[in-house]
């Protein structure tokens, strides 16, 4: 990692100790003079902010501006608060910095760019022009952002969780950084961790036709296995921090394909309670593997070699679903439902917003409400 590698899969990604430093050519190739840096303002204080703000300074002195208003779960409010700066700033490229959240603002905020005089919910993906050039630098290593081309909104008049996706959303630049993810504490590195495991298992068993797809999933699931306990553990340990920013890259490649159930449970945890998306991830994730696997248990053969069992299991799913129970337990996921001060008589209300969610569209086993319900009271 002492080189800086470039690959484009599926955009142009650098990955290496120091790769913040292609912020410079970022800036030529795009011709990027003034860009509007947006990140959230729990990073101000950490050291992967100052490291890219030095490195920003660099590259264009004086020149920058900042927007630090980005909630943990960003509403189209943000985007427009943004879009002020945007154009106060006389801005002409985005950089976006932080975990997922940050940069779903980031990229939402080019949509604004392009249609100013439009809800943000109103807007012709469809119909999109060539978008404001971005960078993405992720301090995270669980959504996969960087590489995404959606981006998941609460919408105020609603207060749900929106996602936005058309291709042009790509970041034309994403920057894999292991020391921008040093200062991230172990809490975080787990549920964010965990995101990316979530994102690799229901890509892989989402039933739709993408063998690539597929491989990269159970590369993703095994460098979490791998990975993630390590950089839990000792947070300074930079392969185990850059081999995790690769896994949640290629996570968010796999999904292309789509998610599946436990998606469509933890969206709703977080935009009606403020759960992290990545622990909710987690935590709903066991569940669901057992609840398909009832169906077809079979499907969870590779997944279970991948997590590092030796032999086929009888019961493939029952397998991957403990394993995961351990797994969370051993990086300090142990939470239930209660515990995240969530009341047992929203279960009901909570299950009717997963089944308007459309990731559960793609799970392998067919969800009814019923079943959205029942899955929440195994985790409460």
């Amino acid at each position: 990692m002492t080189e800086i590698s470039q690959f484009r899969f599926p955009n142009d990604i650098r990955f290496g100790i120091g790769a913040r430093s292609v912020l410079a050519e970022f800036a030529r190739e795009y011709k990027v003079s003034r860009p509007l840096l947006v990140t959230d303002s729990g990073l101000l204080k950490t050291e992967a902010f100052h490291l890219v703000t030095e490195q920003m300074g660099l590259v264009w002195p004086g020149t920058y501006v900042q927007f630090t208003g980005v909630h943990p779960n960003p509403t189209d409010e943000d985007v427009e608060n943004a879009w002020s700066a945007y154009v106060q700033g006389d801005c002409d490229g985005v950089v976006g910095l932080g975990g997922g959240s940050a940069l779903d603002a980031a990229r939402a905020l080019r949509l604004k760019v392009a249609f100013p005089n439009v809800a943000l919910i109103e807007i012709p993906l469809g119909e999109l022009p060539q978008l404001v050039p971005m960078c993405a630098i992720p301090t995270t290593a669980g959504t996969g952002s960087e590489v995404g081309r959606s981006s998941v909104i609460i919408i105020r008049p609603t207060g749900r969780k929106t996602v936005l996706g058309a291709q042009p959303l790509m970041a034309e630049m994403a920057v894999l950084d292991p020391e921008l993810t040093v200062g991230l504490p172990p809490d975080l590195t787990a549920s964010t961790g965990m995101d990316a495991m979530t994102h690799a298992i229901e890509a892989f068993v989402c039933p739709v036709f993408h063998p690539m797809c597929d491989a990269i999933a159970l590369e993703a699931i095994r460098l979490v296995r791998l990975y993630l306990p390590r950089a839990y553990s000792d947070g300074a340990d930079l392969e185990a921090r850059g081999m995790m920013q690769m896994a949640a890259a290629m996570g968010a490649v796999a999904f292309q394909k789509d998610l599946g159930a436990a998606h469509s449970l933890s969206h709703p945890l977080s935009s009606d309670f403020g759960i992290q998306h990545g622990l909710a991830n987690a935590i709903a994730l066991p569940g669901v593997v057992r609840f398909n696997g009832q169906q077809d248990s079979t499907q969870y053969e590779r997944i279970a070699a991948a997590l590092g069992c030796l032999e086929p299991p009888d019961n493939p799913a029952s397998w991957v679903a403990d394993f995961l129970i351990d797994f969370n337990r051993s990086i300090g996921i142990t939470q239930r439902l209660r515990d995240l001060k969530v009341p047992h008589e929203k279960l009901p209300e909570l299950a009717a917003k997963a089944m308007e969610d459309g990731c559960h569209l793609s799970n392998p086993r067919r969800c009814t409400e019923a079943d959205m319900l029942r899955l929440y009271e195994e985790i409460w």
